[in-house]
């Protein structure tokens, strides 16, 4: 018992250490691109959603070094299934949710696509070798040159709402120094929640493959879920189906990419099944709020009832 506790203790403060990293490094990074008038939305789209990306990107990456590809694409499957299901179900119970045009139209089929994409690459030899980890990135670049070509033809008063709040700005010093902390704490708590995960998986006899899907794919979207919790009981959650998006989009593109190209990622057959459900539920969302442009509380309690059936299914699966 004593052994188990250790190893739930190094999850939680390695989750608790990896979330508040991410915060700080978002902040410094996004204080320090204002300071050399990088535009707010660009901000938003870039650094902030990589931000939030930040804890999937370091446990993946952590995993795999670390023998443990289950843990890696399990935690971002299992993340991108959470924030749609978990995080806005929970958020579109709250609250009504107003979907953005450019959401509809181009970002969530983007979605679609790149996440078939990554299945039948996984499929295909059951691996994500270091080839198919640069063309995840060059799809990221493709999406990046759209976030500009999506900022340039952003009204004025659109990127003008989100002014600094808080007076004084950071200094540079603080910006960087924001940055270097954030940044040891991203690889430091990866390491400490991944070592937790891989040695509680061996304890209850769970496969790696579950362990990411669920008990780390929860905690590295703690920050979507938060985020997006805080803003639906503020009344300010009209973007949050665009971020959870944006989020899903980097979780494939930067997170898979990356990792495969430092080392090539072993992708097992049962994550077949798992890439399908990811895929799913992102054209369930899709349908719920083709004609509406709404996510409200009916569909909010559908895709809660989904993330429990899921995670049942899971958890009786093992």
């Amino acid at each position: 018992m004593t052994e188990y506790l250790i190893q739930l203790a190094y999850l939680a403060i390695g989750f608790a250490v990896l979330v508040k990293g991410a915060d700080w490094f978002v902040d410094g990074a996004a204080a320090l691109a204002k300071k050399f008038g990088i535009p707010e939305l660009v901000v938003g789209l870039t650094i902030v959603a990589m931000g939030t990306s930040l804890p999937e990107a370091a446990v993946s990456i952590t995993g795999v070094l670390k023998g443990s590809a289950g843990i890696s694409i399990g935690n971002v499957i299992g993340s991108n299934i959470c924030n749609i299901l978990l995080i806005l179900g929970v958020t579109a119970t709250i609250t009504t949710l107003q979907i953005q045009q450019s959401t509809i139209r181009y970002e969530l089929p983007f979605m679609i696509f790149i996440s078939g994409i990554l299945l039948a690459m996984g499929m295909s030899g059951g691996m994500i070798t270091r080839m198919e980890g640069g063309i995840l990135w060059g799809f990221f670049v493709v999406y990046l040159i759209y976030l500009k070509f999506l900022t340039d033809n952003t009204p004025e008063e659109e990127t003008a709402e989100d002014e600094d709040e808080d007076g004084e700005p950071p200094s540079i010093g603080k910006c960087v120094g924001l940055i270097i902390v954030g940044a040891a704490m991203i690889i430091y708590g990866s390491d400490l929640a991944v070592q937790g995960a891989k040695t509680l998986a061996q304890l209850f006899g769970m496969s790696d493959r579950l362990i990411g899907l669920t008990i780390v794919a929860i905690g590295t979207s703690l920050p979507e879920l938060a985020t997006s919790t805080v803003a639906a009981l503020k009344g300010d959650a009209d973007i949050a189906v665009g971020n959870i998006v944006g989020s899903n989009v980097f979780n494939i593109l930067f997170v898979v990419g990356t990792t495969a190209l430092i080392v090539p990622v072993r992708f097992a057959e049962e994550f077949v099944q798992d890439g399908i459900i990811a895929i799913g539920v992102a054209v369930l969302l899709w349908a719920g709020i083709f004609r509406s442009a709404k996510a409200g509380r009916p569909l909010g309690i559908t895709l809660l009832i989904l993330y429990a059936a899921y995670t049942a299914h899971l958890l009786g699966a093992f």
